[in-house]
């Protein structure tokens, strides 16, 4: 079976061009496309969510997936390699006309998938690494590492200052004001000090 593989990411991106690269290209080498795979969807999203996905699945040896990049396969090396590596497993093979890559069983492919490989590897620990550098860094500095407590539900508390202001002179624990707006009482407590709301020593928190 010879598949024709194409995916863009939006709805306002066209297949034609992909499809038109495709034909073109079987036309040249004498190729017949038995099923045409199409999807408009994010590369981002999981490969199981996907129709490459699906494919890759019922795929068998000596099928050929043709994709006018290796782009359009994955969103980025890691991904591409685990495609590519499953496809020779089984003896399936997958070709691309823009970068003209003939990816299958042979030496050369094999040889090609190590060298993804070797470079997927020294991308993924130089990420590792510069991530590390990055928060000892931050950390060094005396910075915070991670989201503060209450981050997400902070927003919450915007343009409630004088409903807190109110509660507070009326003699409202803070404790009891941040459980009826329904956040964490240390997320009201750093909005009230961020904001300067009806701070009295000696309240009880």
């Amino acid at each position: 079976m010879v598949y024709g593989y194409i995916r863009v990411s939006t709805d306002h991106q066209t297949t034609e061009n992909q499809r038109f690269e495709i034909q073109k290209f079987c036309e040249k080498h004498d190729l017949v496309i038995d099923c045409w795979i199409e999807e408009t969807i994010s590369s981002t999203k999981d490969l199981n969510k996907r129709k490459l996905g699906r494919l890759l699945r019922r795929i068998k040896k000596d099928d050929l997936i043709i994709a006018s990049e290796l782009s359009r396969l994955g969103r980025n090396l890691l991904q591409i390699m685990s495609i590519l590596h499953h496809c020779m497993d089984i003896g399936a093979r997958i070709w691309t006309i823009k970068d003209n890559y003939r990816l299958g069983a042979d030496i050369t492919s094999k040889v090609l998938a190590f060298a993804f490989g070797l470079s997927a590897e020294i991308e993924r620990n130089l990420i590792s690494q510069r991530t590390k550098e990055a928060l000892a860094r931050v950390k060094a500095e005396g910075g915070r590492i991670g989201r503060p407590i209450g981050s997400s539900n902070i927003r919450k508390l915007y343009g409630r200052e004088q409903y807190i202001a109110k509660k507070l002179r009326a003699g409202r624990s803070r404790h009891d004001i941040a459980r009826a707006l329904r956040v964490h009482r240390n997320t009201l407590a750093r909005f009230i000090e961020e904001n300067g709301i009806g701070i009295q020593d000696g309240e009880d928190f």
